[in-house]
């Protein structure tokens, strides 16, 4: 039979999930796109002649 677990590490652990979650949100934001290719001339689209 499984031993129950203390109400004090399931809170624990709970927490601990939760920072790594946060941290990880936080890295995987300031990552950022990759840096865009500057225009080329020729390939730039018709403007538009409404």
């Amino acid at each position: 039979m499984l031993e129950r677990t203390r109400t004090a590490e399931r809170y624990a652990r709970g927490f601990t999930a939760a920072l790594v979650a946060v941290a990880t949100l936080l890295l995987a934001a300031n990552a950022g796109p990759a840096r865009a290719e500057a225009p080329r001339p020729g390939l730039q689209a018709a403007a538009d002649p409404r």
